[in-house]
């Protein structure tokens, strides 16, 4: 028998270990399973510890607390009666019936576009109040819901230099509740003086300022948590108060109110610097311009003084109802109660926007 050598034996390991590592000799798999779709992690907090040298998660600081140490009263008491002209009566004409004089910043536009009445945005009156610590402003409105859903804006301004620019205005937005609160209150400042655009009173439109431009006070926030407060007395003629701190004002300042459901924006006021009369349109239909246009929903009344007598010149403030002083060439203006036989007269045939009854125009000294 003959003997294999190693050499042989050797060779035939080696061919046969090179054999089973062909790929026709190794064995297929049937399929190839496929993994799931992996969704990307849902990003996790880490908490660090000890004194690792990683970035520390800084999280969000939570809600200011605001603590209030004054709240205005309960009861304030009454102060004179400023009126205002409202549409009520010929809101189904879809028109106002005067009041409305756009070149010195008289808007009575409680009026939607298309000239829908918004009674619950029509002012008829507001009066000023105080006590020892605070100033309490009440608006009158047509209407019983302040919190209409077109969400009204209401503003008191002060011109605390009496010089026909609004200094400070104090904003309130809806909702509005029956208790006292500064939730939705904020206060602006004009402190470049540009609130009146050029002029005072006049529309010196188009021009691009920015109003009140300043916030000093949002909603509880500033030097003085309780400045200025909001809220509303229900009733079939809903009223809007105001509260503010004595420091917003000086010792004699002119006042005046306004809603707004149009524009909403103090850096935009006075508003009728911003679109020429064209623009704005007319809530009066005897206006050339008439209906209303770019400005609409937005009503304000003329502004009374407080604190000083005025003069009768001071820009924006409102007609006064008593007679100026007797001018020779007038006699006995009382007496005329139509345009022709006033103007005969040498007198003076006013239009009055404080009386809101019939009588809209009277006979006075010029």
């Amino acid at each position: 028998m003959h003997k294999k050598s190693p050499l042989f034996l050797s060779l035939a390991i080696l061919i046969t270990a090179l054999a089973c590592s062909l790929p026709f000799m190794a064995a297929q798999p049937t399929s190839i399973p496929q993994l799931p779709p992996v969704s990307p992690a849902e990003p996790t907090a880490t908490v660090f510890s000890g004194t690792s040298n990683l970035p520390t998660l800084v999280v969000p600081t939570s809600t200011p607390v605001i603590v209030h140490t004054m709240t205005p009263s309960a009861s304030p008491s009454n102060g004179a009666i400023v009126y205002d002209v409202f549409s009520k009566d010929t809101a189904p004409e879809k028109r106002a019936p005067y009041g409305d004089s756009y070149k010195i910043n008289r808007l009575e536009r409680p009026f939607l576009q298309d000239m829908t009445y918004v009674s619950d945005m029509d002012i008829v009156t507001y009066n000023l109040s105080q006590d020892a610590d605070w100033y309490y402003v009440s608006i009158k409105l047509i209407g019983p819901d302040p919190n209409n859903s077109l969400g009204i804006n209401f503003g008191v301004e002060l011109d605390n230099d009496i010089d026909g620019f609004g200094d400070v205005i104090i904003w309130a937005q809806p909702p509005y509740t029956e208790a006292w609160t500064n939730n939705n209150v904020q206060v602006f400042a004009d402190k470049n003086h540009d609130t009146g655009g050029l002029s005072a009173e006049r529309s010196d439109a188009p021009i691009d300022t920015d109003g009140y431009e300043t916030l000093v006070f949002d909603r509880g926030l500033g030097d003085d948590p309780d400045l200025a407060w909001v809220r509303f007395i229900a009733g079939t003629q809903a009223t809007v108060q105001f509260a503010f701190k004595k420091s917003l004002a000086n010792s004699a300042f002119m006042l005046g109110v306004l809603s707004d459901a149009g524009l909403k924006d103090v850096t935009k006021l006075d508003y009728n610097d911003r679109f020429t009369e064209e623009e704005a349109g007319s809530p009066v239909r005897s206006n050339r311009y008439y209906p209303l246009k770019a400005l609409y929903a937005v009503d304000n009344a003329c502004r009374s003084a407080f604190g000083f007598k005025p003069t009768g010149f001071e820009p924006q403030l409102c007609p006064s109802p008593e007679s100026p002083t007797k001018q020779a060439g007038c006699t006995n203006p009382s007496q005329y109660t139509d345009a022709g036989s006033c103007t005969a007269a040498g007198c003076l045939w006013t239009q009055n926007p404080n009386v809101i009854a019939a009588v809209v125009y009277y006979c006075t000294y010029p």
